[in-house]
């Protein structure tokens, strides 16, 4: 059995270069704080409206590798920590993106985690108290984690549900953040910065998504993210009419409920006539 311990490069996980982000309130300052102390973090928010796009800012801000893992109900424990492999010399050890970011003093964003089986999200504990280590059962060996890593996760409130949050036990090891979608003017300035449009084109996208944003409960699981308003404004930037670039990027993909589409088409029609 053989391990064939590869050296890990951190260069390789650090963000390149200055992700766009405009801070909406203090949260910049205040996750600062907490990478300071390596408080582990949970971001909480609906789905699009920057928390993934906050872990990279941060991360280049802090100069600190970030390995992000996308959370899904089919990943196992093995899946985050590690498993044995074989190959031609036999068997060998291959680390998973946590122990990896443990070993080398990354930041871990665990995406959607409540997607995740409870079972799995358990074997995160021993990083998020006073032990901060990592056991590798199946190896026998126990990680102590770098001095600079921190764990982050993620995920939607609204989707929470009896099958699908986390238990107290987890979330009283992290502190948190609360995001939302920006309001009108620092959205609009997102928006026109992402996508390439102009201002003006911008807010009327941004009008369009507060008024599906406000249909959220009677009609619409969520509302239009921001990350749909960049699709919308990149297309239109690329010369797709207004009206088909809304429809492709901000109705079809929101509701196959004809009722709700009619109505979203019909905010689409009062800005983009």
């Amino acid at each position: 059995m053989s391990e064939n311990k590869a050296s890990i490069d951190p260069k390789a996980y650090m963000v390149k270069s200055e992700p766009y982000y405009e801070a909406v309130a203090d949260e910049v300052e205040l996750y600062g704080a907490a990478y300071n102390v390596r408080m582990p973090m949970m971001l909480k928010g609906p789905t699009g409206c920057g928390k993934s796009r906050f872990v990279e800012y941060m991360a280049w801000s802090l100069g600190k590798p970030l390995i992000t893992v996308a959370c899904n109900e089919d990943m196992t424990a093995s899946d985050l920590v590690g498993r044995f492999l074989l190959d031609k010399d036999g068997t060998k050890w291959q680390d998973g993106p946590l122990t990896t970011a443990a070993r080398m003093g990354a930041i871990c964003y665990l995406d959607e985690v409540v997607e995740a089986r409870q079972d799995t999200t358990v074997v995160i504990h021993p990083l998020t108290d006073h032990r901060r280590v990592l056991p590798l059962d199946k190896k026998g060996e126990l990680v102590e984690a770098h001095p600079d890593f921190q764990l982050v996760i993620s995920y939607n409130p609204g989707y929470q549900s009896l099958m699908k949050d986390l238990k107290q036990s987890t979330k009283q090891r992290f502190g948190g953040l609360d995001f939302d979608y920006p309001g009108e003017k620092i959205e609009t300035q997102i928006i026109s910065k992402e996508s390439g449009v102009d201002q003006a084109t911008a807010g009327k996208l941004v009008q369009i998504a507060h008024r599906a944003r406000n249909l959220k409960g009677h009609g619409l699981d969520e509302g239009i993210s921001t990350r749909l308003l960049v699709y919308a404004g990149q297309l239109i930037s690329k010369g797709v009419a207004p009206v088909a670039a809304c429809n492709m990027t901000m109705v079809t993909p929101l509701t196959d409920d004809p009722d709700m589409r009619d109505t979203l088409k019909a905010a689409v029609q009062t800005f983009f006539s």
